[in-house]
Order: C-alpha cells, then sequence, then structure tokens
C-alpha cells in the first residue's frame, strides 16, 4: 500500500480530513522522508521536538531514530489518532498545544542539545523560527519543510526580507532538496523546499545590540523598493543628505536597496549610527 493510500485509509477509519484552516498538507513521498531524515543526521541519543506531525507517518521514523521525541499537535482530532497509533511507544511524548504557544525552556532541554525535525504549516514558518532561534533554549539543529520561495528567501537566494537577516543572525540555513506540490496530500498550491538550518551556539549579533539591529534592518525594508537613503531617513528621522552622508560613512552605497545589503553592511551601519547617538 502506498503512503497516500495508507494516509487515505487512516483518514477514513477516523473520519476525518485536512482541514484548510490549519494549513495541513500531510507529506505522502517516502523518499522525501528518507531526505528529511538524512538531513537531521539522527542518532540515537538525540532529543527532537516535531511540530505538527498529522497522522504520524515522520513520527513513526523518528520514534525509531531518537532518544527523545517531543511531537506538539494543535489538531485535537490529529492528537486521537496518534495516541492511538503510538500507545507503545516509550520515547514519545504528545503534546496538544499550539506550538507558538509552547515553552521551550520547560521541556528539560537547558543544557542539553535538541533538533527540530517539522512539516510546518506555511503561515506560521516565520514566528515559529523566530521561537526555536531566539529562545533562550536553542536548537543545534532544525530541518523544516517549508514554501520554496520562502526558503530561498531565507537563504539569501532570491530578494532579501527581514526573515533572511532574522535567520542568518542565528544560523545557517540551506536548501536540502525541493519538494514537488504532488508530494503532499492534499496538494498545496506550491513547491515545498526542505530547509536545513545549523544554528550557532552565539547569534553575529550581541544579545545587548540585538533588538536595535532588527529595528534598523526593520526600517530598511519598509519600502524595499525605494533606496536606503529614503527608507532609512524616513525611519531614522533623518533628513536625506544626512542619512546618504551616514550611509558612506559605513562604506555602503546610498543607492542600495535594502536587500543588497549583507550582515556586515548592516553591522557597520549600526555601529556608525550608535557612534552618532553618543
Amino acid at each position: 500500500m502506498s503512503k497516500i493510500q495508507e494516509l487515505k485509509a487512516l483518514l477514513e477509519q477516523y473520519g476525518l480530513w485536512a482541514k484548510k484552516r490549519l494549513g495541513q498538507n500531510f507529506l505522502v513521498d517516502e523518499e522525501i522522508f528518507e531526505h528529511i531524515l538524512g538531513a537531521a543526521d539522527l542518532k540515537s541519543t538525540d532529543n527532537i521536538i516535531e511540530v505538527g506531525p498529522g497522522t504520524g507517518f515522520l513520527t513513526e521514523q523518528l520514534i525509531e531514530k531518537a532518544h527523545r521525541l517531543i511531537a506538539v499537535e494543535y489538531d485535537s482530532d490529529m492528537i486521537r489518532v496518534l495516541e492511538q497509533r503510538f500507545r507503545k511507544s516509550k520515547n514519545l511524548e504528545l503534546v496538544y498545544s499550539d506550538i507558538l504557544k509552547f515553552r521551550i525552556k520547560e521541556q528539560g532541554f537547558k543544557g542539553k542539545p535538541y533538533k527540530v525535525v517539522a512539516n510546518i504549516p506555511y503561515y506560521i514558518t516565520s514566528p515559529l523560527l523566530k521561537l526555536f532561534l531566539q529562545s533562550e533554549c536553542k536548537p543545534s539543529l532544525m530541518v523544516v519543510l517549508v514554501q520554496r520561495e520562502v526558503a530561498e528567501k531565507i537563504c539569501g537566494l532570491s530578494s532579501k526580507s527581514v526573515i533572511t537577516i532574522e535567520t542568518q543572525l542565528y544560523g545557517k540555513p540551506e536548501i536540502i532538496g525541493i519538494v514537488p506540490r504532488d508530494a503532499f496530500y492534499p496538494v498545496p498550491a506550491v513547491d515545498s523546499a526542505i530547509l536545513k538550518i545549523e544554528v550557532f551556539k552565539k547569534p553575529l549579533m550581541p544579545e545587548s545590540q540585538m533588538a536595535d539591529f532588527i529595528r534598523l534592518v526593520k526600517f530598511g525594508f519598509s519600502q524595499k523598493r525605494k533606496k536606503l537613503s529614503n527608507t532609512l531617513s524616513a525611519g531614522l528621522r533623518f533628513d536625506t543628505t544626512t542619512m546618504k552622508t551616514i550611509l558612506l560613512k559605513a562604506d555602503i552605497d546610498p543607492n542600495l536597496r535594502a536587500e543588497n545589503l549583507e550582515i556586515e553592511d548592516w553591522k557597520r551601519l549600526l555601529k556608525v549610527l550608535t557612534k552618532l547617538k553618543k
């Protein structure tokens, strides 16, 4: 029996269906499962958090490889399926919760490495990455299925945005593979990608400067089609001429747009602005 046949039979058994409001698209391609597991480089000592296990096709493979698996599911119907399917599994902890309200530090991970593996709903990609990457208890690695366009943006392969900078401050993102839309049931409107993020032990900016750094980046991207000298002058309340001078002091061409800058450029600019305040 193929995975899609198995999924349909399971959903029929419990009288369930994919819920569009929760962004449920179930992965049914066994080859993609293998790519995800390979990217996660799982060991028998690993602690793992799985987000949105759904009917548990990925869960059953994570259980076999992990020391401890915490599966966080927001759909009470899917919790019922998972409880039945894995009632004999001793290393699985099922949590019925909205992942964005999940308290990572209460899971006993402090000082212990863990990994995040997930096929996540597209609409929570940005807040989910923030939740884990900006947590006091960060994972060592994240392997997540996300919308292809978003994955390319995070990796800086297409036009950058705030999520590009915010992610790369905390880790090294890499696209492991493209996942065609027909690898899911029901079939979504777009292709996906397996995104792997190797999380840094320390972010590229000191935490004491992080809020000012992110604020500056958000000002820069507030009108991303305009030149930096214009967008930043509005956000930082400088006249355009002064803003051009500040950008030049940071060795940045005032005619560039926010998407042209790398993290090191933003760091230099923040340094110049900090000195100016003093």
